[in-house]
């Protein structure tokens, strides 16, 4: 029987892949109760299920893995461009768990770039990614060849997914040095390019945005087990951002089944909207509050109300929903808490066929 000179990397590839869904779970699991289940594949969206297999029809195994099985650990920013590394470079790098979760951070970008994006640049530009402040820098453009260097990298296999909030590319091979002695030295070791006052005010942006921590709590939604809703809720982060409230906190009421990510921008927004509060209401203070009382939601003029206080069974009841799981995740600018079901919206908007 022949075999192939690479029979080796099979082996190894698969290794690879277990260890890397270990390290990605055991780091939701840190966020979880003892008895809390983990959630399961029927929960993971469809946008990540087809993700996963055009990325594996490119060659691209290992992030195909990590798509399908945790999905969590791209949710974060409303939008995202991910440069899958090849198979053996990931391999390279398994070795050093805490290495692997910012070679990660740092081939996301909370952009949406497609390959006419990335041509579009000028050579020079620069992009933020994940890693907080590394960026990296468009090194080579040729616009009739469609050619595309990162960081002297080449865009290798341009377009592997575009949909929804999602794009992906193969480039050649990591960003960064992959050299032992390099990475000892910590990330600092990563010189991030001089960019233009674009990608400076770009930044920015995003930061100050951020200031109730929304990539956060889409995370840490996600690793609770709230992937259909923390979905819902990146999907529409870039319209809540563009509102400009200026929130300072917020409470999220979190159901744990959300089944409207497949609705109409336009209707999932304010479904959206009506499970989030623009203040933090720990579950202490909701008790405190009188029977009838209204809360007001990102919804201008759709309220919801404490339909009865804490009643006997000491069950929180807020539009017709128990709140079963209070202070799921508490910090001092948002709370969580899980919801038995769906707030209902009394007349939603009609969309058009």
């Amino acid at each position: 029987m022949a075999f192939s000179p690479n029979w080796w990397r099979a082996p190894v590839y698969f290794t690879v892949s277990v260890l890397l869904a270990f390290l990605a779970i055991s780091t939701a699991l840190r966020s979880l109760p003892k008895d809390e289940p983990l959630p399961t594949e029927s929960t993971t969206a469809p946008i990540f299920l087809e993700a996963s297999g055009a990325l594996r029809r490119s060659g691209f195994n290992i992030i195909a893995a990590l798509l399908q099985i945790t999905p969590e650990i791209f949710l974060s920013s409303p939008h995202s461009t991910i440069f899958a590394m090849p198979d053996s470079s990931i391999a390279n790098a398994s070795q050093n768990s805490w290495l692997l979760k910012h070679l990660f951070q740092y081939h996301t970008s909370p952009l949406q770039l497609s390959m006419n994006d990335l041509l579009n640049k000028h050579q020079g530009s620069c992009f933020p990614t994940l890693l907080r402040r590394k960026n990296v820098a468009i090194t080579k453009v040729d616009t009739k060849e469609r050619v595309v260097e990162i960081n002297h990298v080449l865009v290798s296999h341009p377009d592997i997914f575009l949909e929804g909030p999602l794009t992906i590319h193969g480039v050649l091979g990591p960003f960064t040095s992959m050299d032992p002695q390099n990475v000892d030295q910590g990330w600092d070791h990563i010189q991030s390019p001089i960019c233009d006052s674009n990608l400076r005010l770009v930044s920015e942006a995003i930061d100050t945005k951020n200031v109730v921590e929304w990539t956060y709590i889409i995370r840490l939604l996600s690793s609770k087990g709230f992937v259909s809703f923390a979905i819902g809720l990146n999907s529409v982060l870039d319209r809540i951002l563009e509102d400009k409230m200026n929130l300072s906190s917020v409470t999220v009421f979190a159901p744990p089944d959300f089944s409207f990510v497949a609705s109409p921008s336009a209707l999932l927004d304010k479904l959206v909207r009506f499970h989030i509060l623009p203040r933090k209401f720990t579950y202490k203070e909701l008790a405190s509050l009188p029977a009838n009382a209204s809360l007001s939601t990102l919804i201008p003029d759709r309220d919801l109300e404490i339909s009865g206080g804490v009643n006997v069974t000491q069950e929180l009841i807020i539009n017709g929903a128990k709140i079963v799981a209070p202070n799921i995740f508490l910090s001092k600018k948002f709370v969580v808490h899980e919801i038995s079901q769906v707030f209902q919206l009394a007349e939603l908007p009609k969309t058009s066929s």
